[in-house]
């Protein structure tokens, strides 16, 4: 090969190069991303298994002791919540703490997701069939718009012409003066 045929081909393997770091480096984010959630599904299931290794407290028909520690106000329905661990069930939905990384992952999704939708919208409404329907409506708007105003200034004008025959206005000399 010379060097006029060695050019492209460079430029071709690192693309190839690049791609192939890309596709490294989402298979590395998707192991850590799958890890993380076996993690919290193995906290889950440890969690469950001492509840149910637990024995149950016996009932007691006394009143209930209440510890008088402060606490922190997180609802505003007169329920009483269930109390959470790190990892456990409120209302039936499992909830658990995720870590700084997954949140921010969670959060950049939300905001990759709403700015493609709000980028897709801006295409859409932008686009030279829709530019061309709006000019088409307001064409047509206007026309109607124009049309109907002439037919009030006729109607208008009619009514006038049809007082001024009905009533007409006397000079001083008792002529008409129109």
């Amino acid at each position: 090969m010379n060097g006029d045929q060695a050019g492209p081909w460079m430029v071709v393997g690192g693309a190839m190069a690049l791609v192939l770091l890309v596709a490294c480096a989402l298979l590395w984010r998707t192991s850590r991303r799958l890890a993380s959630r076996v993690e919290a599904l193995e906290a889950l299931e440890a969690l469950e298994a001492l509840r149910s290794e637990r024995p149950e407290a016996p009932r007691t028909a006394g009143p209930v002791v209440v510890d008088p520690s402060p606490y922190v106000i997180t609802r505003l329905d007169d329920a009483e919540p269930d109390p959470v661990d790190a990892v456990g069930t409120v209302d039936g939905v499992v909830t658990a703490r995720i870590d700084a990384p997954m949140f921010a992952d969670i959060v950049a999704r939300e905001t990759v997701i709403r700015a493609a939708g709000l980028a897709h919208g801006l295409r859409r409404a932008l686009s030279a069939e829709t530019r061309n329907r709006i000019r088409f409506e307001m064409k047509r708007e206007v026309k109607r718009s124009r049309k109907q105003r002439r037919a009030d200034m006729k109607a208008a004008l009619r009514d006038v012409q049809a007082r001024e025959r009905a009533h007409p206005v006397q000079g001083q000399d008792g002529e008409d003066a129109a």
